[in-house]
């Protein structure tokens, strides 16, 4: 199977969602904030919102009870795609975003399987990225598999807020307890049921026969299965199963089952999910409610995307004529505004210093040429002080200018200046509604950037000595409205230092789910330099085809005709200078077609500050649509204020910082701090030699399908789940190229660099197997580093 599989699937079209800012928070006892985003390639159908209505308030009535009238759903926003028809009762959103949302609501990641899952890969306590259901699951009754939709969605809202695991397991569906015995995996052992082999199975009855015992495992043949009875006394737990009736409650420190080999034991060391619920950031306040009246029923606010509104708030301070800051930022800005912005969005540009001046109010970009109305006006000189707040509230007012509500508009604010003032524009800018994405450039960039980031739900970016890294930052804020084929991809972005008189080669992937509006562009630091570029085909484009800036930035730009073609593209580029000069390569592209969906990549770090000797974990997330991308490269490099650079290579084996083998997520233990600040980091994934596979899988952490239940004494079926065949599980991949910005993350108390010994223990075993070999036993497990997964483990035997 090759790549073309995405046309019989047809996925959603949809965004994965890198750094989480979910809005939901906890006040006395409810949660407000709640956002349930429609992905826009869902089709309108106002059932979908009665649905959702119904569930969350069922939901909330539910979650009170189990969690012993502490808890319930307060406010929620559903927020209705830009594809659907307006009407009165719509309004504004503020930050509220379809890649930010806790709830999304898209079509599934394959052609089959409505199951509910919860995108989570984080360590036990940890929250999740998002809870998904499909429109199908929404729309039709899935009573009898699932249970209510209430039930299900306190299931996923446990993984999503509280970080737990589940505590059934499809791979290891049977266990032998310490008192000999076979046990379904479970929690807790109370729930009662009988394990049968279905031999087959017509409307509502099944022949069926007793489970076998595997003479080489000890445990039942692979197709036994549990059948729980419909009729239980067992009150626990809904990370097992909800859909019972008598479940209402966690399993706690009493009822949990230890042995059972599940993901909430390997995750929590075994702990009760009750007991890591009782320990989130949620519970440590919250007492339960006096008296026994039940919760009230949530209010619901209905939001419609607008047109992407974004202003550009540029710092021409002094200190920006210091190591040829302008000069990036402006290859930077201009690179966004040609390349990275999606077509139809409205776009301003305001730049200052200690005063704010407005270049351009709210220019729509439709054809090839309205980004010149903009790009004609950056800053060519640099002088005066750092006002901050100034600059803010001249990009407010170029919105509103041009007739549009700073609700939902977004600002990306540039700055490499010190300025103790932003804070006295913190009321202004809550109030705005708008979101603010900051990039910090250079060392001394104010302290308090982030803040504005953090209030609004914005990125926050750091550049220094990399000379890519605003590019970088640029080319991470696309939209966040879930049209992933509109949306910029890149593909490239390399530094060369090049000494006078030489050749440097590089190749890079095009593979056929993008090509469309695609660039190649070469940026120096001296003098323009030879190009060659040459397409799979054989076709060959050289410099007098760039379209060298007229701006005097030192660059030059290629776009590509039509779609680029799909293979191997190859570059040279000659240093005419005798000196040696810093040479840039950035290559960007779109989805090939509207109905293509591309393989992207997404990262970020597990916080964005950390307090040393806390280690942090990076993540970088593969995928196409919902499917995971696996046996790739994927390398971070992470950038410290000083501009020293650590590399990383991530891993997707299960071990150490990694959840789950083989669900697209690489991740690896950060532990290489070099002094306090800002670090920023950036991904490289690259599938190469066409090794890369794509998994069809079902997702972990999702609410288990139920096969069937016993009901005085007869098993009622649940029609069978629709599986992948072990021989169509994956699929190939070909080649491919992708980069992206993770964003920063702040460093305290960390010693000097290059002054620390490590203070960090080796990693945990996580998977240890033991399998019975004729007359012994063979040990199995995935080997940790000797700090926590760097280096080899010491292992005294």
């Amino acid at each position: 199977m090759v790549l073309s599989l995405y046309v019989v699937l047809f996925l959603a079209l949809h965004l994965l969602p890198g750094v989480k800012s979910s809005m939901a928070n906890l006040n006395n006892n409810g949660y407000d904030g709640i956002v349930i985003a429609i992905n826009p390639g869902v089709p309108e159908d106002e059932k979908l919102i009665q649905n959702i209505k119904e569930m969350v308030t069922e939901a909330s009535t539910y979650l009170f009870h189990a969690t012993k009238r502490r808890v319930y759903f307060r406010n929620v926003s559903i927020l209705i795609p830009n594809t659907w028809k307006s009407k009165s009762e719509y309004s504004m959103p503020k930050q509220e975003s379809y890649d930010q949302a806790d709830v999304i609501v898209a079509n599934p990641y394959l052609k089959y399987g409505d199951d509910p899952y919860t995108l989570q890969y984080g360590q036990c306590g940890e929250k999740g990225q998002y809870i998904h259901f499909t429109p199908n699951f929404l729309l039709t009754n899935n009573l009898p598999i699932y249970g209510s939709r209430g039930r299900v969605f306190v299931h996923e809202w446990a993984h999503l807020r509280w970080g737990i695991f589940d505590e059934y397991n499809v791979d290891r569906p049977f266990y032998i307890s310490s008192r000999n015995t076979i046990e379904a995996t479970r929690c807790s052992t109370h729930i009662t049921g009988i394990n049968v082999v279905f031999k087959e199975c017509q409307g509502s009855s099944c022949i069926t026969r007793p489970c076998r015992r595997d003479s080489q495992t000890g445990l039942y043949e692979a197709k036994c299965t549990f059948i729980p009875e419909k009729s239980q006394t067992a009150r626990d737990s809904i990370m097992f199963v909800q859909s019972l009736d008598s479940v209402t409650e966690f399993c706690t420190a009493k009822t949990h089952n230890t042995e059972a080999p599940n993901l909430q034991n390997k995750m929590c060391s075994s702990r009760s999910t009750w007991d890591v619920i009782m320990d989130s950031d949620d519970f440590r306040n919250a007492s339960p409610m006096k008296g026994t009246d039940p919760p009230p029923h949530p209010t619901f606010s209905l939001l419609k995307s607008k047109q992407r509104v974004v202003c550009l708030v540029l710092d021409k301070s002094g200190s920006m004529s210091s190591e040829d800051r302008l000069f990036r930022m402006n290859q930077a800005a201009e690179l966004y505004l040609i390349q990275i912005i999606e077509k139809g969005s409205l776009v301003g540009m305001v730049t200052f210093e200690s005063l704010a001046t407005t270049l351009n109010y709210l220019t729509e970009i439709i054809g090839d040429n309205a980004y010149e109305k903009i790009t004609a006006n950056l800053p060519q000189e640099a002088s005066g002080g750092t006002s901050i707040c100034s600059g803010l509230r001249a990009g407010f007012q170029a919105i509103i200018h041009s007739n549009q509500s700073t609700s939902g508009s977004e600002i990306i604010l540039l700055t490499d200046g010190e300025d103790d003032q932003i804070s006295s524009c913190f009321e202004e800018v809550k109030q705005s509604g708008a979101i603010i994405h900051t990039i910090a450039l250079g060392p001394s960039a104010a302290r308090e950037l982030e803040t504005l980031s953090n209030m609004t739900g914005g990125y926050r970016f750091y550049a220094n000595k990399d000379i890519n890294g605003l590019t970088d930052a640029f080319s991470r804020i696309s939209s966040r409205s879930g049209s992933i084929t509109q949306q910029a991809i890149q593909l490239e972005s390399k530094a060369l230092n090049i000494t006078g008189r030489k050749w440097i080669n590089g190749t890079v992937p095009v593979d056929s789910t993008i090509g469309n509006d695609t660039f190649f562009v070469v940026t120096w630091t001296i003098q323009k330099p030879e190009i060659l570029l040459q397409d799979p085909k054989g076709t060959k484009y050289e410099a007098s085809d760039f379209k060298v800036d007229k701006l005097n930035i030192r660059s030059a730009r290629l776009r590509i005709p039509g779609i680029a073609e799909t293979g191997t593209w190859t570059y040279s580029l000659l240093n005419k200078h005798a000196k040696s000069q810093m040479l840039t390569v950035t290559m960007t592209t779109r989805a090939r077609s509207p109905t293509t969906l591309p393989v992207i990549a997404t990262a970020h770090m597990s916080r964005s500050t950390t307090h040393y000797p806390s280690p942090m974990i990076v993540y970088a997330q593969v995928s196409q649509g919902f499917l995971p991308v696996l046996g790739i490269n994927v390398t971070a490099i992470i950038e410290t204020e000083d501009g020293h650079q650590v590399i990383l290579e991530l891993w997707d084996n299960g071990a150490g910082a990694d959840t789950v083998k083989n669900d697209g997520i690489y991740s690896r233990y950060f532990t290489e701090y070099h002094g306090n600040g800002r670090y920023s980091l950036k991904v490289h994934a690259q599938a190469r030699n066409n090794i890369a596979r794509l998994s069809l899988r079902q997702q972990q952490n999702r609410a288990m399908y139920i096969p069937g239940y016993v009901e005085n004494g007869k098993i009622i079926p649940n029609p069978p789940r629709p599986e992948v065949k072990d021989d169509v599980s994956e699929a190939k991949v070909e080649d491919f190229s992708r980069l992206t910005s993770g964003g920063s993350f702040t460093v305290s108390g960390a010693p000097p660099a290059g002054s620390h010994t490590p203070v960090f223990p080796p990693g945990k075993i996580t998977d240890l197997e033991a399998k019975v070999k004729d007359d012994h036993i063979q040990l199995s497990w995935t080997a940790p580093g000797n700090v926590l997964d760097k280096g080899k483990g010491n292992h005294n035997s």
